[in-house]
């Protein structure tokens, strides 16, 4: 039986954050559910670097419409690993009381979970991060991790209690899944 992968996310999600996973965890076999605050068609955002900005832009992305289910639908028992996309969706999907349901069990459960870019804003919300753990994501969300006493790395991916995989932001997405996928065979 293949194992069994959840993808949460919601409108503003990184585009390729959520695009490739999405399609690489398919690729290698896993079954792979999405799933928001509400069942809808997401619309996602592509962030890039403009000459003169000092900051990422953002514009609007491809149409996600294949999500599964709603958080409150959710019974994380029955998932192998989970990912967390970057993006702004991270901002406003963690203060879903289904979604901290589900993240915890992830991080009781030491599951598999990898978040990328902005997405342990979702770990920093629900206290998850804990001093001394070691982790990276987009450099602007370093400070929020630093405050909850996490060792933050300027690394393509991180590893963390042999479960917990995080990457700085897009440009590290094939680092990211091959020791997501590296971690959910293994388990």
């Amino acid at each position: 039986m293949a194992k069994r992968v959840l993808i949460v996310a919601g409108d503003a999600v990184e585009a390729q954050e959520l695009f490739y996973p999405y399609w690489r965890l398919k690729e290698e076999g896993f079954e792979v559910h999405v799933a928001a605050p509400t069942k809808k068609v997401l619309m996602t955002v592509v962030h890039d670097f403009e000459p003169g900005w000092e900051t990422y832009t953002e514009k609007p992305g491809y149409r996600f419409v294949w999500v599964d289910k709603e958080f409150k639908e959710v019974k994380p028992e029955d998932y192998d690993g989970l990912v967390i996309p970057g993006g702004r969706a991270p901002e406003y999907i963690r203060l879903n009381e289904d979604l901290e349901r589900i993240v915890r069990h992830f991080m009781e459960k030491r599951k598999p979970l990898a978040a990328i870019c902005h997405g342990p804003l979702v770990l920093t919300g629900y206290k998850l991060i804990e001093p001394g753990m070691n982790v990276t994501s987009y450099a602007a969300v370093a400070p929020d991790l630093k405050a909850h006493g996490a060792n933050w790395h300027d690394k393509e991916v991180v590893i963390c209690r042999g479960h917990i995989v995080t990457a700085r932001a897009w440009p590290d997405l094939p680092y990211w899944m091959r020791e997501f996928i590296r971690i959910l065979k293994e388990k």
